[in-house]
Order: structure tokens, then C-alpha cells, then sequence
């Protein structure tokens, strides 16, 4: 891949258009314009460029191509869409076109323009207007375009003799500038409460993203002294909301000029404080930039945060003084979470309430998940979902407003407010359109408190903010959808690159924690008869990853139920709950006396407890029709999933079902492969008295497929043996079958008597006789007969095999034999055998041709590298011998060896060496 990056005016067309002028089709309707206007529309400020080869892994490299561009570039924003579109292009290019892609990607002012451009231009031309031209969303092709009609805010493809190129655009959202604002005199009973002594931290973080700064209300705040966290990543304490395609990543984040928002920090006791947070880049007089970040509890946020900008009309006389209907009035925030938290910090101080809650609708609206909240003991029950119909009559209904005077009254009315204190309680739905979205909710904790009129006022507000909150909720599912899209694209291409089994447990658990889930548990299931097994557990904090280990494997695991989608698993939550209970007690001196028992084994602490106390869901792991696992989810105590983070969940769940299936397919391939393997391969080698033998055998690949070349030493009588060393053509099981009737087959035909010539003509006739399954077969056969005087006498036949060679103890080398026909092609065969004597200390090497055809490059090691690296040889042991040939193979080239390799050498050992 080349790339580059050139900052400055409107680039060249780095085309060739041979002096015609480009084709261009471009789709009439939304998002296009002529040609002409779009390169002159704004002035490129910056361009990079790359080049892809044809083949699939270049669509994971352009796709990280043009996320680090992008993210260079400050354009968090569009990262998501770009990185989709790009892979689908790309993909048209490297794989359906099958030509090379040249990626461009240029920057200006209002946004990013990607160009993807192959060497494929003969295809039809898309017609104007024409539907047919888009393709089917089923079809294996033709995505791209539906994609940028979709995604992109203008698009087009271009046409030259030489060269297709299809082009979208995406522009940048207006971000709100910061401006000063003064907000009027309020009565005391509207300010926002904070804490007696407020506290802000202020944190400083240097251009490596590490704590530089570390203030005293940051230690009073967070438990850490400032030498304990000076260095270190503000990532290892920030506690993200990991949602994908929403929000800006904390290491984003610290790169922009400014930033404000919510997240957390986990303190010295292992808690999360929920903060608020603004941040400044700065740089100091050096010019080195850093990140000044001022903290504040979140419950606090008004110390920090910006004030909204009031319009000229809200400060008129006329102008209603109701808190609530100010914030209506004024520009709401830019995202959902902003907005629906200060809808119900004004719905509690409209009312004089002590706590609000806000809901919104599933798309069904048969649920309602909880959004915000304010006032109430714990925040944590967000995504909580309760039905719209929790019982009959007109109170029963979120679709109307309802008015609770005491809820001691009617335990259970409203859910959300169980064990919090709160008696009197007004409710009403937001309605758009006359479809139910959501319910807004204000609670006191005295009874009595609210009448008709507070209805009246509560659904007033409410329909006011209605619109508002549906059209910020649509704008987050949609970038929720579109960053779900590309976490898919992602997570499928590292699913898809791996067959090792463990390896494709661990990706699963990293790709859900912590994007989908705070902790999870993957349990395999071998096979119909077995019971689910506890595979792999992790969690986003390493340290607690044991204390869940063993809490799910002393419980009973999951039912594995085909049925798709998520269901809720209440047994962890519960469990760990009871026995840290009853640990604490047993602490306490209050173990219940002698019947009291605790479960063996168990014994979890209060973070373990803590850990797994939320919401956790099981999702069925199904491959060809069968179950062959569970993924677990989970989140810490009262915490909930939202249904989007679970469908994405779902779709993620069959991707890696199919991927870990087809581990375990290829696993079991391998190892029938290696079994087989093993199987024509002699289990030990006989001892020769007189004689050194040492073999290596090395296999190519990754052990999934059976290779051809086997070697073999066998007594055949009284002080003489047989050996052999050949080469099937071909691997595979046919392969596999002529290499087992080969190696059988000399040792039966030797140990009858025959001579070498002899045992390899019928050897040959059994070849031919296996028909359409034969295959050719170079084969070096030979016996051994060791003498009386020290020497050893070989009479061997190679039959179309590399020659074996002979190293003297003067150093020299020559061959010990002379090729002849190889088996398995001609049916008449006129073999001899020849006569070599081995002296004391000569060595007699056998190869295969794996050995002689190592390759670098155009380079090859052939017989003459072979015989110069063993005239080297001059002294050495058979073993060093065949260790030193082994190691000047591989060193040959770089790349991993393409064909197996066989070696056997043996030596006669000198008159003196014992």
C-alpha cells in the first residue's frame, strides 16, 4: 500500500485520461450536484492518498486507512459512516472487480470527499433514474451505491478509458460555538444545588494523554494522592460510556479544543464517581499542547456547565418566569442524554418536586425504558424497562396522565419508584403525533402533593418537549444504527481471520466488553450430550475476572435454548447477592448459629457481588442448526441494557457462532490430518549397530492438510535394513492413500527376499492398479548391511528421486547414485540397484525435494547449495549433520517453508570415535 498526505489547495487528478475526458454518471436526486460546482464548492485544505492491491485484506487496511485520516483530522463525527462506505467500495473493487483500488481522500472546510477508483471501467454504465442499476440488497454486489445514496450527503461515479471511479461526500454537523452569556436574577428556591463545599478538580494532561497535574480537591474528590497518579493514562481511571456510533471516545476527546460532558472515575476503593466535565487545550510557552480538565460531581454539573444562549424573545417582559418553560424556549442540547437530563431537573423544580424520571417508548410501544433521572437514591436504573400496560383501568396506562396521592397506598403503581421514599407521584405521556414516545414523571416524598392542575401543568410542558426529545431520540438510533454497521464490519473481519479456537473465544469477549457489556461469559457446548462448559470470562476490570470465574462455574449454567434473542439469566445476580450476604455476616460475628451454612467455594466479595448484581442477559450461540453455546452478558448492579445495545448484541452473537463453529470444524480437521500424518510415519527408528541414523521431518503449513512425503527404517534380516525416503505427489487424502500402500508395501515386498529393483517394479504395479486415485511417486530405496571391518555397504535405486549424496571425510561430495524412472507413470519399469560402500566417517545425506527447491525470490538452493553446505559437514555427527542442513534451509528464505521436508542421514562413525 503507498499513501500520502498533502496539505494545501485543490489537488490534481492523479488519473490518467489518456486526453479524452472523463465519463461521469452521476444520480439525479438527493445529494447531488453538477461536477463543475462540487470541486469548486470549497477549498481542500488537506489530501491523503493510498493504493490497495487486490486482494481481502486490503479492505481492512483502507477501511483503518481512512479512520486514522479522518481521526487526524479532528472528524470524529463521520468517522463511522466513511469507514462503511469505504468498505463496501473497496470491496467492490479488490474482490468483485478483482482490480487494485486507489483510495483519495480530500478535506476542505464543510467536509470530506473519499474517492475509490479500480481499473474496471467496462462495466454497464448506470443509466439516469434508472432503479435497475442499483441492485438487489440481497445480491452479493451492488451495495455500494444503495450505501451512498443512503449515507452520503452527495455522490457520483466517474468514467475514463482507463479508470472507474465512485466518489461521496460527507459534511461536517455544525458544531455550537461556546459564547459568554448572563443569565437573570432567580429566587433562591431555583438554584442549582450543590454540595456546601464545592469541590473541582483540576487535572492536567499532557500530549500523551498521561497526568501531569493532580489537584488537591482531585484527591479529596477520587482517594488518590497526586504521586500516585502523575504519569499515568487518564484512560486507566476514566470509566467511558462505550456505546458505538454515539459520543466521542475519552482519547478523542483530550485531542479537541474543547469538550464538555459526563462520564466517570473510578476511585481508590474500585467505585465509579459519576463527574462532570470540561475540558481546554492549551499549550505552554513551548508550544507543547496539553489538556487542562476541570471536574466537578455530577450532581453539581451547574458549577461546569455552559449556560444555554437565550434568544431575544426569552428576555422580553412578556417572557413567562416557570424555569421549565425557559429551557423550552432556549436552543436545546445537542444530544439526547443533555436534553432529557434537563427535562427532568426542570419537571422536578417546575413542580417543587423531590425527584423526576423520563421514559421513552420502544418502537413497539408495548415497553418503556428508563432514560433520566434526577433526585432519586440511584441513577443506575437507566435502560430499565417496564411495560406501557402495567394493569387495568385508566392509572394503568402510560398513554394517559395519572395522579398517585399516596403510593403506600397501592404498593407497585409506578415500578421505577419501589424503596425510594416517594409517596405522591404525577405522571404523563409525551405524545407525538398522537403516538405514545415516552413518560415524563415527578414524584415528592410527602403525600398529597399534587392535584389535576400539576397534571395540567406537567402535560403542557411535556407536549412542548415532546417533538424535541423524539427528533433528538431518532437522530441517536440513527447513529447508533450506522456505528453498529461498522462495529459489524469490524468485528466480522477479525472474526473472519482466525480458524483457532481460543483465539476466537477471547475475540468474542473483547469485542463485547466493554463496547456491549461491562462483563462476559462464553460457555461451548462439544456436542448434543454434553453439558455446557464455562469457556472464557472477562471482565472490563481485570481484577475481578477470577472472583467471576468462580462464581459461574459453582453455578449451574444457562439453558442452551434455540430460541433467538436475548433472555434475562437472574441466577448470577442473585446468587452472588446471597452469599456476599452471607459472607459479611459471617464477618460480623452473625452467622445465624450452627445450622447456618455457607455454600462451599463460593465466598464471593462485595465487588464480585457488585459486579454481576445488573442486568444479565443470555444469548444462544446456534451454527447449522445446533446450539453450541451461550454468550453471557452483564452489567454491574441496577445497571440495564438498552434494546438497540442488544440487538446489536444478537447479530454479533450469530457472527461469532458461525466463526467458532468453523474453528471447531477446522480443529477436528487438523487433528484427523496430524492423526493420519503420524499414522505413515514409522513410530521409532531401529538402532544400528555400526551405524548413525537421524531423521528429521518438518510439514508445511498449519497441520490441516496430510502431505506427501514420508521416510522409513526397517530390519529386513540378520544385519540388513531397509530405508527409504519418497515423495507423493500431491497432498490430501488420495495422497495419503499412496503414501500408506508405499511404505506398507516395501516393507512386506523387502522382507520376502526381493532385491530393490524387484520391490519397487510391483510397488509400481500397485500404484497403477488404485486407477483414477493414483498418483506418481519418487521414491530412494536402499539396504544396509553394516561389515565387519567398519565400513557399511548400501545397494540403493532412486527412482526419479533427488539424488542421495556422499561426503567423504577429505570433504568432498558427489552423488551415490543415478537417477531412474519415477513410479506411478510407466507400466514397464527397467530398475537397477547400485553398490556404495561407506567408509569410516562418511556420511550418506537423503533429501526431499522440499529441501532442494527452497526458494528466495527468483533464488533456488538446488542440489549444488545443498552439496555446499554439506562439504561443511566434515566430522560431524549424523544428528549435527542433519541439524546443520535444517538450519541452512531455513535460513535460505525468509517466508515459511511452502513444502514439507524429509532428511535422513546416516555416518559411519570413524575407526577411533567411540
Amino acid at each position: 500500500m503507498t499513501t500520502g498526505l498533502i496539505p494545501g489547495d485543490q489537488p490534481p487528478d492523479p488519473r490518467p485520461t489518456n486526453g479524452l475526458p472523463h465519463q461521469r454518471d452521476e444520480p439525479v436526486g438527493r445529494g447531488t450536484m453538477p461536477a463543475e460546482n462540487r470541486s469548486r464548492s470549497s477549498v481542500i485544505t488537506a489530501r491523503a492518498a493510498a493504493s490497495f492491491e487486490p486482494v481481502g485484506r486490503s479492505v481492512a487496511s483502507a477501511r483503518a486507512f481512512v479512520r486514522d485520516t479522518l481521526q487526524g483530522w479532528g472528524f470524529a463525527d463521520i468517522i463511522d459512516d466513511a469507514v462503511v462506505l469505504t468498505s463496501e467500495l473497496v470491496t467492490n473493487a479488490v474482490v468483485h472487480a478483482g482490480t487494485s483500488a486507489d483510495l483519495l481522500c480530500l478535506r476542505s472546510d464543510d467536509g470530506v470527499r473519499i474517492e475509490v477508483a479500480d481499473r474496471y471501467p467496462e462495466r454497464e454504465v448506470p443509466l439516469q433514474g434508472s432503479a435497475a442499476t442499483m441492485g438487489s440488497p440481497d445480491r452479493e454486489g451492488g451495495r455500494g451505491l444503495q450505501l451512498c445514496a443512503a449515507l452520503a450527503d452527495r455522490w457520483g461515479v466517474e468514467y475514463s478509458p482507463t479508470y472507474k471511479t465512485v466518489w461521496f461526500q460527507l459534511d461536517i454537523p455544525e458544531r455550537p460555538v461556546g459564547t459568554r452569556a448572563a443569565g437573570p436574577a432567580l429566587p433562591s428556591d431555583l438554584l442549582p444545588i450543590a454540595d456546601t463545599r464545592v469541590r473541582v478538580a483540576v487535572v492536567q494532561i499532557d500530549r500523551i494523554g498521561a497526568i501531569s497535574s493532580w489537584n488537591e480537591d482531585a484527591e479529596e474528590l477520587f482517594g488518590y494522592r497526586a504521586d500516585q497518579v502523575t504519569g499515568k493514562p487518564l484512560t486507566d481511571l476514566a470509566a467511558w460510556p462505550h456505546t458505538p456510533g454515539t459520543g466521542t471516545g475519552i482519547a478523542e476527546a483530550l485531542q479537541l479544543s474543547r469538550w464538555e460532558g459526563s462520564y466517570g472515575i473510578r476511585d481508590a476503593h474500585g467505585r465509579v464517581t459519576p463527574v462532570y466535565a470540561s475540558h481546554l487545550r492549551v499549550r505552554d510557552a513551548d508550544g507543547d499542547p496539553s489538556t487542562v480538565c476541570l471536574l466537578v460531581r455530577d450532581h453539581e454539573r451547574a458549577v461546569l456547565q455552559t449556560p444555554l444562549r437565550v434568544t431575544a424573545s426569552d428576555t422580553s417582559e412578556n417572557q413567562s418566569t416557570d424555569p421549565f418553560e425557559v429551557f423550552i424556549g432556549s436552543p436545546a442540547p445537542d444530544d439526547l442524554d443533555s436534553l432529557l437530563q434537563r427535562t427532568v431537573e426542570r419537571a422536578r423544580d417546575m413542580l417543587d418536586g423531590d425527584s423526576a424520571f423520563l421514559l421513552l417508548a420502544t418502537d413497539d410501544e408495548t415497553e418503556l425504558e428508563v432514560r433520566a433521572s434526577t433526585g432519586l437514591p440511584s441513577a443506575r436504573q437507566r435502560f430499565a424497562r417496564v411495560p406501557v400496560e402495567a394493569g387495568s383501568g385508566r392509572y394503568g396506562s402510560a398513554r394517559m396522565p395519572s395522579v398517585h396521592d399516596d403510593l403506600t397506598a397501592l404498593p407497585g403503581a409506578v415500578p421505577l419508584l419501589n424503596g425510594t421514599g416517594m409517596r405522591s407521584v404525577v405522571t404523563v405521556p409525551l405524545k407525538v403525533e398522537g403516538r405514545l414516545t415516552g413518560s415524563l414523571g415527578v414524584a415528592a416524598e410527602g403525600a398529597g402533593r399534587y392535584s389535576n392542575e400539576e397534571a395540567l401543568r406537567l402535560q403542557f410542558a411535556a407536549d412542548r418537549i415532546a417533538l424535541a426529545v423524539e427528533s433528538a431520540r431518532l437522530g441517536e438510533l440513527e447513529r447508533l444504527r450506522r456505528g453498529s454497521l461498522s462495529f459489524l464490519v469490524e468485528a466480522s473481519d477479525l472474526l473472519a481471520g482466525t480458524l483457532d479456537r481460543d483465539q476466537t473465544l477471547a475475540l468474542m469477549a473483547q469485542m463485547t466488553v466493554p463496547t456491549l457489556a461491562t462483563w462476559c461469559a462464553v460457555y461451548t457446548i462439544a456436542d448434543q450430550a454434553s453439558e455446557p462448559y464455562l469457556s472464557y470470562v472477562l471482565h472490563e476490570d481485570e481484577e475481578l475476572i477470577d472472583g467471576i470465574k468462580s462464581l459461574l462455574s459453582k453455578m449451574a449454567p444457562p439453558d442452551p435454548v434455540p430460541t433467538p434473542g436475548a433472555r434475562v439469566w437472574s441466577a448470577p445476580g442473585e446468587v452472588a447477592h446471597q452469599a456476599a450476604l452471607r459472607t459479611s455476616m459471617r464477618s460480623l460475628g452473625l452467622s445465624g448459629g450452627p445450622n447456618s451454612q455457607v455454600t462451599p467455594g463460593i465466598g464471593p466479595t462485595l465487588t464480585t457481588a457488585s459486579a454481576v448484581g445488573g442486568e444479565t442477559v443470555v444469548l444462544p450461540l446456534v451454527a447449522r442448526n445446533r446450539v453450541i453455546g451461550m454468550l453471557t452478558l452483564g452489567k454491574p448492579t441496577d445497571e440495564h441494557f438498552r434494546q438497540e445495545i442488544l440487538e446489536l448484541a444478537e447479530d454479533l452473537s450469530r457472527r461469532a457462532a458461525l466463526a467458532l463453529d468453523n474453528a471447531r470444524l477446522y480443529s477436528e480437521r487438523t487433528a484427523i490430518s496430524q492423526s493420519l500424518q503420524r499414522s505413515l510415519l514409522p513410530p521409532e527408528l531401529p538402532v544400528i549397530n555400526g551405524v548413525e541414523v537421524e531423521v528429521i521431518y518438518r510439514a508445511a503449513g498449519e497441520g490441516n492438510e496430510v502431505g506427501g512425503d514420508f521416510y522409513d527404517l526397517f530390519p529386513i534380516s540378520d544385519g540388513a535394513y531397509g530405508f527409504a525416503i519418497g515423495d507423493v505427489c500431491g497432498t490430501g487424502p488420495n495422497a495419503a492413500a499412496v503414501t500408506g500402500l508405499a511404505r506398507h508395501a516395501l516393507r512386506l515386498l523387502a522382507r520376502e527376499g526381493l532385491s530393490g529393483p524387484a520391490v519397487l517394479e510391483r510397488l509400481n504395479s500397485a500404484i497403477l492398479d488404485e486407477g483414477a486415485r493414483s498418483r506418481f511417486l519418487t521414491l530412494l530405496y536402499g539396504e544396509l548391511r553394516p561389515q565387519e571391518d567398519g565400513s557399511a555397504e548400501l545397494k540403493v535405486v532412486c527412482a526419479g528421486h533427488p539424488l542421495p549424496l556422499r561426503l567423504r571425510q577429505d570433504g568432498t561430495v558427489e552423488p551415490a547414485a543415478e537417477p531412474q524412472p519415477l513410479l506411478g507413470v510407466l507400466e514397464d519399469l527397467d530398475l537397477y540397484e547400485q553398490t556404495v560402500i561407506l567408509d569410516p566417517g562418511d556420511v550418506l545425506l537423503c533429501v526431499t525435494d522440499g529441501v532442494t527447491e527452497r526458494r528466495e525470490g527468483l533464488n533456488m538452493l538446488g542440489d549444488d547449495g545443498l552439496a555446499e553446505v554439506l562439504t561443511t559437514c566434515t566430522g560431524l555427527t549424523a544428528g549435527a549433520v542433519a541439524a546443520r542442513i535444517m538450519r541452512a534451509v531455513e535460513r535460505f528464505a525468509s517466508d515459511a517453508p511452502s513444502d514439507d521436508m524429509a532428511i535422513l542421514a546416516m555416518r559411519v562413525p570413524g575407526l577411533h570415535q567411540d
